[in-house]
């Protein structure tokens, strides 16, 4: 075995044991608990399952580089020092990796995105996050918010064009592409239209109305990601991405809005699937041994 990965999500903890092929060997999965005490708890207790091995987290959220606590809207640790508390409790170092940029090591590394110079990879799931990496080596910055495409605000012509509402984010903002975009997301999207679906995955298996206009939200976004980092691949990991046709409509709707006769980047969905998160977490800190 040479490393594990933990990817922490809305419904569950999952850690994910790579062997020296970086093939999946054992795994074990828990429910996502209610209350952040439990949510140290059953962390720690996916940590123990891992035995000494190097261990990754993939986390959703934005970490604050000046104080250490959470930003992050669906695992109940919004505002609270959650790596630095996960740590103490496991009593044993741990990397902790935003969950975009986890799925960017692995595809850089293991999968679609192999081989290519200026990567980026978009996380959508129940929130929405990106990552950069050139040269092998992840864009980073003193306040750890690159690449958070996901509180980038909502453009003007869509919001008039759709009447789009204007929800408040966790981030303390109000109208981020993630209050729409996300999973969440989507069905507030339905709402405000005076649907009621029941899950993202009904409106995406339909392919109707509130489909289309929330291909345009996220082809906006990826126009953004273009425009500001211009990058030879694009990575779509995370739940939603997984919908049938999505990168088919995504593209379709891109094409509409990007300046015309521009070249386009590839777009493709992460090759591990639901893996990604923990196989790029475990790569990470088996990285990070070989330079200890």
């Amino acid at each position: 075995m040479i490393a594990a990965g933990i990817e922490i999500g809305t419904n569950k903890i999952e850690g994910l044991i790579f062997d020296r092929n970086w093939k999946v060997s054992a795994r074990k999965r828990l429910a996502t608990p209610t209350g952040y005490k439990n949510l140290i708890k059953t962390t720690v207790q996916v940590i123990r399952s891992c035995g000494d091995l190097p261990i990754g987290i993939a986390g959703s959220g934005l970490i604050n580089p000046a104080n250490g606590k959470a930003i992050t809207s669906n695992v109940g640790a919004e505002g609270q020092t959650f790596p630095r508390d996960v740590i103490t409790a496991a009593r044993r170092s741990i990397t902790w990796v935003n969950d975009s940029r986890a799925i960017i090591l692995s595809e850089a590394s293991f999968g679609m995105a192999e081989g290519h110079n200026r990567i980026a990879a978009l996380r959508i799931g129940s929130s929405v996050s990106c990552a950069y990496l050139v040269g092998g080596r992840l864009v980073n910055g003193p306040s750890g918010a690159c690449g958070e495409i996901g509180h980038m605000a909502l453009p003007a012509p869509l919001v008039a064009k759709w009447r789009l509402p204007l929800i408040d984010c966790s981030c303390g903002r109000a109208g981020c592409f993630e209050t729409l975009l996300s999973g969440p997301g989507m069905v507030r999207l339905a709402q405000s239209f005076g649907e009621n679906p029941p899950s993202a995955k009904e409106i995406a298996d339909e392919r109707g109305r509130i489909w289309g206009i929330w291909t345009e939200i996220a082809a906006e976004a990826i126009a953004n990601l273009i425009f500001s980092f211009d990058p030879d691949v694009i990575v779509l990991g995370g739940g939603v991405s997984q919908a049938p046709n999505a990168i088919e409509d995504i593209n379709a709707a891109l094409k509409k809005t990007m300046i015309k006769g521009f070249p386009l980047p590839e777009i493709v969905t992460a090759s591990a699937g639901q893996a990604s998160g923990p196989l790029g977490a475990a790569y990470a800190a088996w990285s990070n041994t070989l330079h200890d």
